[in-house]
């Protein structure tokens, strides 16, 4: 039941039609009246943004959804809010694009970006989740890793699927899920078991569910499960024999490109019913994309609840020796060959901000932590290693917890909501030093989006932990924005990436290094120190 397609771009005119007989200057219009819906359904909330050719998004609409943390470590979302979420958000962001004088024959396609490893399975019959969706950061699967690694040819995955064996795949909370939910695995026996990451699950509910049985997945999100060949970009019956699954028994999507005209099918409801979903990518690889980094040594970094590193490698996969994970970059189709990165992953960043407004009760909201952090001149010797769920890149190590250190009479709430964002810098610096040892190149500027990036004070601190300027543009919705990019391509809004040179490149915001090599090198040995002190907290006799 697995399958991987290679989709071909559409021939003809923008609207799948033939091509019209219009002058240059004609065809420039009608482009310059041209937008595209962009889904971005991320961690903690959804959104959907509007964007003309310019890149400029004119409407948007965003919801938060709850979080549920049944036991430490554990991290639930319900599916049926995730996509309650989406189509509210299209409806009302698209009611205020009608209101500016819009007009919704002027939304040219949709695209979908998401958060990756988040998994769901259901029901092929009824369509309904067998379970909630267990998300990324979620850490039950420890016992598990710890597990598998013994396991015979443990030691060979990461040379076929990029990833190392941790918490953090898709792979690892199905293994879960088969082991702990009774329902799973009877539906698995009966052959009935669908299984998705958040992109899949979203395109089978917009098409219609199981009426239309869509059941796709792009190469960017299939790359984070560990059940497929990343040389090959096809599911890998090595890694489906070492997680002991049968494909004719669990359904995989099928794998397309991130651009495709066709494959991704339509809204079958609501106010843009109709309107085909013609791009879809993970949401690191989308900020890479909103970022315009198709040149290999490229990279960004986005700070969402979690903090991602990508740095574009070319057509070619770079396997680390150095902690980090190689990945599918991107993939427009077509006559395009697939793009790689190397990629650093951070499970804490905006969840650590989160930690210090809603736990600790510092501030009453996450947009004045800068606030709080400026009342002191630096952290004052304290370190919050933010190991909420383990450390991931580039140390892997599953046992550690949160852990504070340096802290004193003198210890001021500004010195801890200033250590919390500078874990984030610090482990931004490790993954750093990671990449140049992986590729032979030290990066010479750092471009930055998400929540974080909003505050000067943490890409200050970011700029003087790295020593490399940190580069911030004035519209930080690039993830949104790299979904609405790859969908625009497989519609021909654009043709090349020569035409996304000027997009989002006005009035960006540089921030140099301001501490000596000296001070940096002090504060980085501290917080080395303070990883090899957070390990090892975590019982190693959990259940399984």
């Amino acid at each position: 039941m697995t399958e991987t397609e290679s989709a071909s771009r559409a021939q003809g005119s923008l609207d799948g039609g033939s091509k019209p007989t219009k002058t240059p200057q004609q065809d420039e219009e009608t482009l310059k009246n041209w937008y595209i819906g962009s889904i971005d359904q991320g961690t903690t909330s959804t959104r959907f943004l509007i964007f003309n050719r310019r890149g400029v998004p004119v409407a948007s609409h965003q919801i938060e959804f709850k979080q549920m943390y049944p036991h430490s470590g554990w991290m639930e979302q319900d599916p049926r809010e995730i996509v309650d979420s989406v189509w509210t958000c299209i409806e009302e962001a698209t009611r205020s694009f009608t209101n500016e004088g819009h007009s919704i024959n002027d939304i040219k396609a949709i695209g979908i970006t998401s958060q990756r490893e988040t998994t769901v399975l259901w029901h092929a019959d009824t369509g309904e989740p067998l379970y909630n969706a267990i998300a990324w950061p979620d850490t039950r699967t420890q016992a598990i890793v710890r597990e598998l690694k013994q396991r015979k040819g443990a030691d060979k995955l990461q040379e076929i699927c990029g990833l190392p064996l941790s918490t953090y795949p898709s792979s690892l909370k199905l293994t879960w899920l088969f082991r702990n939910v009774k329902e799973v695995q009877q539906t698995y026996d009966a052959g009935k078991l669908m299984f998705g990451t958040i992109d899949t699950w979203l395109l089978y509910n917009l098409n219609g569910g199981k009426d239309k049985n869509v059941h796709i997945t792009d190469s960017t999100n299939a790359s984070r499960t560990m059940f497929v060949n990343l040389h090959t970009l096809e599911y890998s019956p090595e890694m489906l024999d070492f997680f002991q699954l049968d494909p004719q028994k669990i359904t995989l999507p099928k794998i397309v490109p991130c651009s495709d005209p066709d494959a991704f099918g339509s809204l079958a409801s609501g106010i843009l019913k109709g309107k085909k979903i013609t791009g879809c990518l993970g949401d690191q690889s989308a900020a890479l994309v909103g970022q315009q980094g198709f040149e290999p040594g490229m990279a960004k970094n986005t700070y969402g609840t979690g903090c991602f590193l990508l740095y574009n490698v070319g057509e070619k996969p770079v396997m680390s020796t150095h902690g980090l994970l190689a990945t599918i970059a991107y993939d427009f189709g077509g006559k395009r060959k697939p793009v790689y990165a190397l990629e650093g992953s951070i499970a804490v960043a905006g969840s650590a901000v989160k930690y210090v407004v809603n736990n600790l009760k510092f501030v009453e909201s996450s947009d004045k932590i800068s606030d709080c952090a400026a009342t002191v001149k630096d952290n004052g010797g304290c370190y919050f290693v933010t190991a909420f769920s383990g450390l991931f890149a580039p140390y892997w190590i599953d046992d550690a917890q949160g852990t504070m250190f340096g802290i004193t009479q003198y210890t001021q709430q500004g010195h801890i909501a200033r250590a919390a964002m500078e874990a984030t810098c610090f482990q931004t610096k490790a993954i750093l030093d990671a990449m140049e040892k992986d590729s032979g190149h030290k990066l010479s500027e750092l471009a930055v989006d998400g929540g974080m990036s909003n505050s000067d004070l943490c890409m200050q601190s970011q700029a003087d932990i790295t020593g490399i300027p940190v580069d911030r543009p004035v519209m930080r919705e690039t993830t949104a924005l790299g979904a609405a990019i790859v969908a625009g391509f497989a519609v021909e809004v654009w043709k090349k990436f020569e035409e996304l040179r000027e997009i989002n490149k006005e009035d960006r915001t540089i921030f140099k290094p301001q501490i000596s090599p000296e001070a940096r090198d002090k504060m980085y040995k501290r917080w080395t120190k303070a990883v090899e002190m957070s390990k090892g907290w975590v019982d190693t006799d959990q259940p399984q």
